[in-house]
């Protein structure tokens, strides 16, 4: 009996079909992230020495692409000699140029997010490059202005997409030393430019189109260090390539697998989202950006105000040669080099407390140095105007003034886009692209009217109105020193890390208590 239940147990179970099995496709995207805390392929993970080498290279076409703006200011007599214009068209020369610094930011700031850092900085580099060719070879001055402004247009691409660079590769250790070099480069250049531009003007052996051939060898060398040297650095970026290589490695077990940097919209509607609409947008909504944005026209304005303002004090006034001149841009660049001290002072005690901060310490304590050249500006600039205006005081006199207006501006300049990288982090390449529009607009502006005010006010009185102005200003840094985390605590744009790790860290020191 029992093996007649065994056999027919045994053809029940013949006669039972077996399931078949099939695999369920699943149409879920799966993120592609790093493989760890240490993938040697995040660019926060780089080794020391290359993030020093990447943040040299944003350094030296920082210093390149400002130091185009204003060398050719102090030729200008070269041009009208050459072109027979009057001094207000040669002054566009300089105008053209920081109108230039408008339209650029259109597409490098968010474009750098959309393509790449390298890709959109190498493309607007070799461009910016190969347009002095036009300007050493023009045969009217209607050709020198147009490719004035395009120049200024590719030059500006290292001042929007550096700051997005610095944020990509270093930690907010290493941020505030790389940032404070970075900082000092944006007024290193402009200071150069009237130094070197005042040496090439003096020599008669040479044309008129020579500042345009040493502007362009001067670009050409630091194209080529970037090309060589700057590796891709936007992480998203770098997500999606690897998520392009693994769906090629395996095309049917990867195909899931995309880059949240994929995800976006491709749209011609999406695309002008990121690229047109973002940096305004932020630049309406972030109470922060609005007043940053403000402040900084003003100085960068002075800023090129001085490079018209120093012939009416130091040529006009105490008979200083064009060489002589622009060695009084010296004391603009010691400024910035002595501002750079003091950023890599306030960084270094900053970073004693990042453990503390788990990386993300207030964006605010970046701001000591605003302060500081807040007031210091406002001192200067009267001092300036007023030892500047007598034939009888020394020239020195004014001329050590330039130190402090140039430590002044280079230390606002340095804190704030400091400021800017620290509170928005990944979209520093937009909030820095709206600052950068409208601060080169305002800038752009001042050349035009600075001599006619300086003769009709008077040095004195018209250094006066610029030091009210840096006054009346001034409060600005401190405002947000005090008031800068709630306000951030409000944006739409900054990730406000600090304040998440503010709260844990008063959640800790209750239970303790």
């Amino acid at each position: 009996m029992r093996n007649v239940q065994v056999a027919e147990k045994k053809n029940n179970e013949k006669r039972m079909p077996e399931p078949e099995v099939h695999e369920v496709p699943s149409n879920e995207q799966v993120a592609v992230s790093w493989d760890g805390p240490d993938d040697p392929h995040n660019p926060q993970n780089f080794s020391n020495s290359k993030k020093w080498v990447i943040t040299a290279v944003c350094c030296a076409l920082t210093v390149n692409a400002t130091f185009a703006s204003s060398a050719p200011s102090i030729a200008n007599g070269r041009l009208i000699a050459r072109f027979g214009i009057s001094e207000e068209v040669s002054e566009l020369v300089t105008v053209l140029f920081l109108l230039g610094y408008v339209l650029g930011p259109v597409f490098w700031g968010s474009g750098s997010e959309m393509f790449g850092r390298r890709y959109v900085l190498l493309i607007a580099m070799w461009t910016y490059t190969i347009l002095f060719i036009g300007q050493g070879v023009a045969r009217n001055v209607q050709t020198v202005l147009v490719l004035r402004f395009f120049s200024g247009a590719f030059a500006v691409a290292p001042l929007i997409t550096s700051g997005g660079i610095l944020a990509d590769v270093w930690n907010a250790q290493g941020r505030g030393y790389a940032t404070s070099l970075f900082g000092g480069c944006v007024f290193l250049g402009p200071s150069m430019g009237p130094l070197i531009g005042g040496f090439v003007a003096a020599d008669l052996r040479l044309g008129w189109e020579w500042i345009y051939w040493v502007m362009m060898i001067f670009a050409a060398a630091c194209t080529i260090f970037a090309t060589i040297c700057l590796p891709e650095t936007y992480g998203p970026i770098l997500l999606t390539r690897k998520a392009q290589r693994l769906r090629k490695q395996d095309p049917i077990g990867n195909r899931n697998l995309v880059s949240d940097h994929e995800k976006l919209d491709s749209s011609f509607h999406g695309i002008l989202e990121r690229t047109l609409y973002r940096p305004w947008k932020m630049m309406a909504k972030e109470p922060i950006l609005i007043l940053i944005t403000v402040y900084m026209s003003v100085v960068y304005g002075i800023l090129y105000a001085l490079f018209e303002a120093f012939p009416v004090i130091f040529v006009e006034t105490r008979g200083f040669t064009v060489t002589q001149q622009g060695l009084l841009f010296i004391g603009i660049g010691i400024g910035s080099v002595l501002t750079t001290f003091m950023n890599l002072y306030y960084a270094k005690q900053v970073n004693k407390i990042i453990p503390k901060w788990k990386g993300f310490p207030p964006a605010e304590l970046r701001l000591y140095s605003a302060m500081i050249g807040s007031v210091m500006l406002v001192v200067s600039a009267f001092w300036l105007g007023w030892t500047g205006n007598y034939a009888s005081i020394p020239w020195y006199v004014p001329g050590i003034s330039t130190v402090f207006v140039g430590m002044a501006i280079s230390a606002i300049f340095t804190s704030l886009i400091t400021y800017i990288v620290d509170t928005y982090l990944l979209l520093a390449a937009s909030a820095l692209a709206s600052n950068t529009m409208i601060r080169s607009a305002v800038g752009s502006v001042f050349p035009l009217f600075t001599v006619q005010m300086f003769h009709n006010l008077g040095i004195n009185w018209a250094a006066t109105l610029i030091a009210l102005i840096c006054l009346l200003l001034c409060p600005i840094p401190f405002l947000f020193f005090k008031y800068g985390a709630r306000i951030r605590q409000h944006s739409q744009f900054a990730p406000c890390l600090d304040l998440k790790i503010a709260k844990q860290i008063q959640e800790q020191e209750e239970v303790q208590v």
